[in-house]
């Protein structure tokens, strides 16, 4: 539903959103979004960008739930049209979190979509799926701490963080444009408590609020200092449709 079946659809696509792409920086953590490829798959390739391609460690994948699920894990392997992405289940089992298969295939797409661009771009990377269900700042917090002390009794620094979000919904182009960038502009400086106020005081849609702050406390743990907005587009860039979703590319270092 999000992207080609066919392989070398999905291959031309991909190579097409990553043309013309390199910010020139080597990300700890980035942002990527998680629609259709035609409306956010641009955005997604800023994102992945942010990593140079020859990375081959381990990306450790958080999404939201979006049918109220627990924060779980997933240890097995994942299939994409462009072949298999391991689990690193090594260092999955190091996280004191609950394995559960069965929520992280739930007509669930905040995880999934991020998986061909992974196979794409880093084809000896593998993964670590967590799905996030309590989105709260101290869940988050929570979830970093967990995220953190595993890493660091991995003993490991091939280890990158993707948090997977959309940011408004179905709001006029010009408010999710302010709105966003509104919200987005604490993750400059990692500041989690004020992107939880501005996202409150604007009650901005974002769906993954919660995996942004995990990933942005996790890195600033790992030695990170700032956020950088690589790229910004709405829904509205490609339907011409005036009610929008926004996507943004983040990367964190």
């Amino acid at each position: 539903m999000f992207y080609p079946r066919d392989p070398h659809h999905l291959e031309q696509l991909m190579e097409r959103f990553f043309a013309h792409k390199d910010p020139g920086v080597d990300a700890l953590g980035i942002v990527s979004p998680h629609a259709g490829y035609p409306y956010s798959g641009e955005i997604s390739a800023f994102a992945y960008s942010a990593i140079p391609p020859s990375f081959s460690g381990t990306f450790i994948v958080i999404g939201p739930s979006h049918r109220g699920y627990r924060t779980s894990l997933s240890l097995l392997p994942w299939e994409t049209p462009l072949g298999i992405v391991d689990n690193d289940a090594g260092l999955g089992s190091l996280f004191d979190l609950e394995v559960d298969e069965v929520s992280h295939q739930a007509q669930e797409n905040s995880l999934e979509v991020q998986v061909p661009f992974i196979k794409y771009r880093f084809p000896r990377a593998r993964i670590v799926p967590v799905l996030m269900g309590d989105q709260g700042m101290e869940a988050a917090g929570e979830l970093a701490s967990l995220l953190f002390e595993g890493i660091q009794r991995s003993g490991r620094t091939d280890i990158r963080i993707v948090a997977s979000s959309d940011f408004s919904h179905y709001v006029p182009r010009s408010v999710a444009e302010e709105n966003d960038r509104y919200a987005i502009e604490p993750l400059k400086t990692l500041d989690i408590p004020e992107f939880y106020r501005r996202i409150t005081a604007r009650r901005v849609s974002a769906c993954g609020y919660g995996p942004i702050a995990a990933m942005c406390l996790t890195c600033r743990q790992l030695g990170a200092r700032q956020g950088i907005l690589l790229g910004y587009a709405t829904s509205g860039d490609v339907t011409g449709d005036p009610e929008v979703v926004g996507y943004a590319a983040i990367a964190v270092m």
